[in-house]
């Protein structure tokens, strides 16, 4: 890989301005067809602000928030600019023709049409990504070339952007060609259908003097963070060739072990907020995070999550559902089963790993038809969309006991479990306690080995 300080030689061709002595950005806009009156922002999956929207689509806000990539969603819009601290810009849409009609105006909206132009660029080098990823390794690794070349050579064009931002933009450009390349060998065997392919010994860069430590370029690079992930998964799955230990364990050990504090805090909070919601080592998984992380907010968060989970831990008395819609009529609640294992299945109409799962629960519930233990999938679709519900229930002709959640994601009982992704699976015991509150899939071996240890 080459040289960052090379880098250095390529902005002095670039041009320069004053950077303005504020701390703030204003940031404003006209929304047409908008859905509801507000926009998120968002980063690092944390929520930054709510921006309000006008009766006639139009907001404007004073942002105290540091440089940076920011995720803005508007009901099911979403786009990331740009944000850099005394560059004022507006954003202009149309909801029902997104991609057509999005403008940036004013002093900030330069980096943001660069960073449009420039992914508009690549996605024309790259067409189609099953192509792409399915070139031979001397042909990828050219288009891989041209993306750089072409990216440094836009960004020379666009000489109204600060030098602040340019600076750091060149290294991202490096760091995205990096990750291009490492990322090849997994989405070549994906595209091609061959599971067994490696890319050759000379086609990956050499990361030995890689600076995995570099907390500015962390907060800048999406690319430097894909780099640093990809190193992080490889470590674990080298530890768990030579040690028996929970994947997730693993993971988190290896964060909690970088130098960097911004890196550390980050990647330990990223992982953590969804992650210790489906460990099966919550004390573990508890303690590597509170001794890794030095974030006070963040360890306030983890542990109000981690208490409320162990309300839910093995052993415990499950929260209770009651009187949830049944498809074949009436209601039901939780307290209707005891007497029987019960494995319940989180799931929505919209949720395509869940529909990824209904074949293989099909075949659970056959197997086990007859034995002592029901098999209840429990819908968390809005109200609205209770008559797809019903629809697929008779059309995909799923069996077990189809329920419809009270009030979708708010349902009492999906908020006690701390449900944040589905499908998710849970097995309460003939007495009412949780036996295992992240249950394995029905796709997943080890539900068999699972129930066989239950003596169902």
């Amino acid at each position: 890989m080459k040289a960052f300080i090379s880098l250095l030689i390529v902005l002095s061709i670039f041009s320069c301005k004053k950077e303005k002595d504020v701390n703030y950005i204003v940031f404003s806009g006209v929304i047409k067809n908008q859905v509801n009156d507000y926009l998120i922002l968002t980063k690092s999956n944390k929520d930054i602000d709510t921006i309000n929207i006008d009766s006639v689509g139009t907001f404007i806000d004073t942002l105290f928030i540091n440089n940076g990539y920011y995720l803005i969603s508007h009901g099911k819009t979403f786009l990331r600019p740009y944000f850099e601290v005394g560059e004022d810009f507006s954003v202009n849409f149309d909801v029902e023709n997104f991609t057509e009609t999005l403008r940036y105006e004013g002093s900030g909206a330069e980096i943001n049409n660069y960073v449009t132009k420039k992914r508009q660029n690549e996605l024309d080098i790259i067409e189609n990504r099953a192509e792409f990823y399915g070139l031979p390794e001397s042909e990828y690794k050219s288009k891989v070339y041209a993306i750089k070349d072409n990216n440094i050579k836009l960004l020379k064009e666009y000489e109204a952007i600060s030098i602040n931002f340019k600076s750091k933009e060149l290294k991202n450009i490096e760091y995205e060609f990096v990750n291009n390349l490492l990322s090849y060998e997994e989405f070549h065997a994906y595209f091609t259908k061959v599971d067994s392919f490696e890319v050759s010994s000379t086609f990956l860069p050499d990361l030995s003097n890689f600076d995995f430590n570099n907390g500015k370029d962390y907060l800048f690079s999406p690319a430097y963070k894909r780099i640093l992930n990809l190193s992080l998964k490889d470590s674990t799955e080298a530890v768990l060739k030579t040690k028996d230990s929970p994947r997730d364990i693993v993971l988190l050990s290896r964060i909690a072990e970088i130098d960097n504090d911004t890196i550390r805090n980050s990647m330990l909070y990223n992982e953590s907020v969804y992650g210790i919601t489906y460990t099966n080592n919550l004390d573990d998984y508890y303690k590597i995070f509170m001794n890794g992380s030095t974030n006070q907010n963040d360890k306030l968060e983890i542990t109000e999550a981690f208490q409320k989970l162990k309300k839910v831990d093995k052993g415990q008395v499950s929260p209770e559902f009651i009187d949830y819609i049944n498809f074949n009529g009436g209601k039901n609640s939780l307290s209707d089963y005891q007497g029987k294992y019960v494995y319940i299945d989180i799931w929505a109409t919209w949720c395509a790993p869940c529909k990824k799962e209904i074949p293989f629960l099909k075949e659970i519930e056959q197997q086990y038809k007859n034995k002592n233990i029901e098999f209840i999938s429990i819908s968390i679709d809005k109200q609205s969309d209770f008559d797809k519900w019903k629809k697929m229930v008779s059309q995909e002709n799923l069996s077990g006991i189809q329920l419809y959640a009270d009030n979708a994601w708010n349902s009492q009982f999906v908020q006690d479990y701390l449900i944040k992704g589905i499908p998710r699976f849970i097995i309460i015991d003939p007495v009412g306690k949780i036996y295992n509150a992240n249950a394995p899939r029905p796709s997943d071996k080890d539900l068999h080995k699972q129930f066989e240890s239950m003596n169902i």
